[in-house]
């Protein structure tokens, strides 16, 4: 598919959202993907070919304090994107998380082992993924896992934290965990992986980080050498922090597409050109 105008995009002015320059983009105010008769609506009115439905709920420690809000957003959110969507023949591209699985793979997560998610976000995002598989046939489910992008407007997520820690006056020193181990996915790549992905009509279950892995003690370490910071990375286990949801060991997720760059190369370019 080379019209790229025929693509409505849920949660638009979003971290992912932000890199979609085309199509049709809706924000929560313009769609509540909650209330099943506005997605009909909005659906049918501008009758999309595709849609990206990026919108949802991703602070996994506010799903975990308030589940009934993760479900309202990531479950039935999704239920109602999908069964428009199959009502109209539309294909959906949904995006889903490392967070499906529970961590205790010694190696990382095929697209094919089976999903057993151990915190409220992760099942609320898998319910999604049973939405989809069940109502639709022509669908695109993308696993990604410690997502950065956006910059500073728009990126809450652990890049962003680190930077903001190494940045603050004074700062001789931050605590980073050095027993979680996973990738990094740029949100830039990931939507012009999409594009890809679209006009080549695949269909199914992928993951799509950036390649290679790393702990998140290795990320922080690439943040103070790419922005060049005389400041000490001192590695910590997991129970140093008091979060509200489990973190896993281990988010490593293989991709059998092999499309995205390094998370390092990704890292520099969005630091580079997004941090400035």
């Amino acid at each position: 598919m080379n019209d790229l105008s025929k693509v409505l995009t849920t949660g638009g002015d979003g971290m992912l959202g932000s890199y979609v320059n085309f199509g049709i983009k809706t924000n929560r105010r313009s769609l509540d993907i909650t209330d099943l008769k506005e997605v009909r609506s909005v659906f049918q009115n501008h009758k999309p070919e595709i849609v990206l439905h990026f919108a949802a709920e991703t602070d996994v420690d506010r799903c975990e304090r308030d589940p009934e809000y993760a479900y309202f957003i990531n479950s039935i959110g999704t239920y109602n994107i999908a069964l428009v969507a199959a009502e109209l023949g539309i294909k959906v591209v949904y995006i889903s998380t490392n967070a499906v699985f529970d961590g205790l793979k010694n190696g990382p997560y095929s697209e094919t082992d089976k999903p057993h998610p151990t915190n409220f976000y992760g099942h609320s995002k898998l319910l999604g993924e049973f939405a989809i598989k069940e109502l639709l046939d022509n669908y695109l489910i993308l696993r990604v896992s410690w997502m950065m992008g956006g910059g500073p407007s728009k990126d809450q997520k652990f890049v962003s934290k680190i930077i903001n820690q190494l940045k603050k006056d004074g700062t001789k020193k931050i605590n980073v965990v050095n027993d979680q181990f996973g990738a990094l996915t740029y949100a830039k790549d990931l939507v012009e992986a999409i594009k890809v992905l679209i006009n080549e009509d695949k269909r199914g279950i992928f993951h799509l980080p950036n390649s290679g892995s790393s702990s998140r003690y290795d990320v922080a370490k690439e943040i103070v050498n790419i922005l060049n910071l005389n400041i000490d990375v001192n590695p910590v286990n997991s129970s140093f922090f008091n979060l509200d949801a489990s973190r896993n060991g281990n988010d490593r997720l293989d991709s059998s597409l092999n499309i995205m760059r390094s998370w390092q190369e990704a890292l520099r370019e969005y630091l580079e050109s997004e941090w400035k």
